[in-house]
C-alpha cells in the first residue's frame, strides 16, 4: 500500500512540473473571479481528470478508439484554445472590484467558469495520453499481484488528489496576488492569456498536421 502511494505521489509530480494551458487558466479566472471563480476552474479540471482516469482503467477499449480519432481531437482541441485565446485577447472585459467579498458568482457562472476547466483540459489530446499510457504501463506492472485494483485506485487516487490541492494552492496564491493588482493589470493578464492559449493551440495545430502528413 504504501508503495502505491509513493508511485501515485511521482505520477503526480509529472503532472504538477508539466506546463500548459491549464497552469495559466487558473490564475487568470482566480483573479478575473475570485477564489470562488478559481475553485469552479479546478473542479471542472478535477471532474475531467476522473473522467479520463475512470476511461483508461474501465474501459481502455474506449480510450485506444479515441487514440484512433486522436487527430480529429486535437484539431478540436486546438480550436478551442485559439477561440478562448481571441476572446481574452481582443473581446474580454475587465472590471475588476477591489475587494474580493463584492465578487457575486451566480451558480450558473460557476457552472460555466467549471465547464471551461473540464473543456481546457479534456480536449488536450496530451492528457489522454498521459492517463492510457500510465494505466497500461501501471496495469502491466502490477499484473499477477492479487491486489492489483486496489493498488491502481490508491495509485490514481493519491495521484489525482495531491495534483488537485497543488490546484488549489495555486487559486489561494493568486488570492493573494489579487489583492496587490488593479484593472490596468489584470487586462494585461488577460492578454497574455490570450497569447498563451493562442500559442498552445497554434503548436497543436501544426503537430496535428504533421501526423496527419506522416500517416500518408
Amino acid at each position: 500500500m504504501i508503495e502505491a502511494v509513493f508511485k501515485g505521489f511521482a505520477l503526480s509530480l509529472l503532472l504538477i512540473i508539466s506546463v500548459g494551458p491549464v497552469v495559466f487558466a487558473i490564475f487568470k479566472q482566480s483573479i478575473n473571479n475570485g477564489l470562488a471563480g478559481g475553485f469552479s476552474f479546478v473542479a471542472g479540471v478535477l471532474a475531467s481528470d476522473i473522467l479520463w482516469v475512470v476511461l483508461a482503467n474501465v474501459f481502455s477499449s474506449v480510450m485506444i478508439s479515441l487514440l484512433n480519432h486522436q487527430q480529429a481531437i486535437g484539431f478540436c482541441g486546438s480550436l478551442f484554445l485559439v477561440a478562448l485565446g481571441v476572446y481574452y485577447l481582443f473581446f474580454k472585459k475587465v472590471h475588476l472590484k477591489e475587494d474580493e467579498n463584492k465578487i457575486v458568482i451566480r451558480t450558473r457562472d460557476h457552472a460555466k467558469i467549471a465547464l471551461y476547466g473540464f473543456l481546457i483540459n479534456t480536449l488536450n489530446p496530451g492528457v489522454i495520453f498521459f492517463w492510457l499510457t500510465t494505466s497500461t504501463t501501471i496495469a502491466a506492472a502490477e499484473s499477477g499481484d492479487e491486489h492489483a485494483n486496489r493498488n491502481r485506485i490508491i495509485i490514481f487516487s493519491t495521484c489525482i488528489l495531491i495534483n488537485t490541492a497543488v490546484d488549489v494552492l495555486k487559486v489561494l496564491l493568486a488570492g493573494k496576488i489579487r489583492s496587490k493588482i488593479n484593472e490596468r493589470v489584470v487586462r494585461l493578464i488577460n492578454k497574455v492569456s490570450g497569447l498563451i492559449l493562442i500559442g498552445f493551440g497554434v503548436v497543436l495545430m501544426v503537430g496535428v498536421f504533421y501526423a496527419s502528413r506522416l500517416s500518408h
